[in-house]
C-alpha cells in the first residue's frame, strides 16, 4: 500500500516553517507527500529587509512561486497551488480573495484534490489558524469542510499543527541557557500566549532539521535572517526537542503517537 500524506497550508513558506522536517522525513521514507498551498502569497509582506525593494514587490507573485518550487525540491515533496487569491491583512479584504469566498467555493479545489490524491493523513491548522491571518483561519475551515465532504469510509486521520508552540520556544530558551549560550527567545516568549492545543503526536525528525532550515531559507523574501529562529544551536535543539508535534483530531491517545500513520499501515 502506498502511504500518502497531504499538508494543507495557506501560503508559500508555511510548509517550511511548520512541520517541514516531518514532511522531509516521510518523503525520504517513501511516503507520497503532497503540499497543497491555498493561495499564492501575492499580498504578503517581504520580511527579509535586504529584499524589501520596489523591484521585488513588483514581481512578488512570480518570486513566491519560484521560492515554493525550490523549497519543495529541498524537502523532497510534491506541491500544488489551489488557485485562491491571497487575502492579505489589510482591511477591508479585497473582493474575490480566499477569505471572502463562501466555504463551499473555497473548499471545492481541495475537495477535488482529496478525491484524486486520497491521502490517509491530512495535516492543517486548528481553528485559530496558528495565528490570526484570515487565510490561515480559512485554511482550517476549508480543510475541515473538504475532509468531511470526501469521507468514503476509508480509514484516514486529520491532524492539526502543534509545532512552534510556546513549549518549544521555552524548551529552546531553557536548553540554550543551560548550555551556557545566549538565548534570543526571551522577547518571543514575552509575546506568546499559553498553548491551547494538546500535542498527541511527536514525530522524531531531528536529522531533517537542516533540511527544514534550507527549505525555509529558500523562501528568501519571507525569511528574516535576524529572526531568533535562525539563531539557536541546532545541536541544542536536537538534544532538547528532537521532534515536531501534532494534535490528532477526534481522538486522544493514552500516550504520544510516534507515527502519523499509526493504525493505517
Amino acid at each position: 500500500m502506498t502511504l500518502r500524506l497531504l499538508a494543507v497550508h495557506a501560503h508559500p513558506d508555511d510548509e517550511s516553517s511548520k512541520g517541514a522536517a516531518t514532511l522531509a522525513r516521510y518523503a525520504a521514507e517513501g511516503v507520497d507527500v503532497l503540499v497543497a498551498t491555498c493561495t499564492g502569497g501575492e499580498r504578503g509582506d517581504v520580511l527579509n529587509p535586504a529584499l524589501n525593494t520596489p523591484a521585488i514587490h513588483r514581481d512578488l507573485p512570480a518570486i513566491r512561486r519560484r521560492e515554493m518550487a525550490a523549497a519543495a525540491e529541498i524537502l523532497g515533496v510534491r506541491q500544488q497551488f489551489l488557485g485562491h487569491v491571497d487575502s492579505g491583512l489589510d482591511q477591508p479584504l479585497p473582493e474575490g480573495c480566499f477569505a471572502k469566498l463562501s466555504i463551499e467555493d473555497a473548499a471545492k479545489p481541495l475537495a477535488d484534490l482529496l478525491r484524486e490524491f486520497r491521502p490517509q493523513v491530512v495535516i492543517t491548522y486548528d481553528e485559530t489558524g496558528g495565528y490570526p491571518h484570515p487565510d490561515h483561519i480559512r485554511t482550517h475551515e476549508v480543510t475541515r469542510a473538504a475532509f468531511a465532504a470526501t469521507d468514503d469510509g476509508t480509514p484516514r486521520k486529520l491532524y492539526y499543527q502543534a509545532t512552534l508552540s510556546r513549549a518549544w520556544f521555552q524548551a529552546m530558551h531553557d536548553a540554550t541557557l543551560a548550555a551556557g549560550l545566549e538565548s534570543q527567545m526571551g522577547p518571543v516568549l514575552d509575546e506568546l500566549p499559553p498553548d491551547r492545543l494538546r500535542a498527541t503526536t511527536r514525530i522524531r525528525c531531528e536529522q531533517y532539521f537542516d533540511t527544514r532550515d534550507r527549505g525555509l531559507k529558500a523562501h528568501a523574501t519571507q525569511a528574516d535572517p535576524a529572526h531568533p529562529f535562525f539563531h539557536h544551536s541546532r545541536d541544542v535543539e536536537r538534544a532538547a526537542w528532537p521532534w515536531e508535534e501534532y494534535h490528532l483530531v477526534g481522538s486522544t491517545p493514552d500516550t504520544h503517537e510516534d507515527d502519523l500513520f499509526v493504525g493505517l499501515r
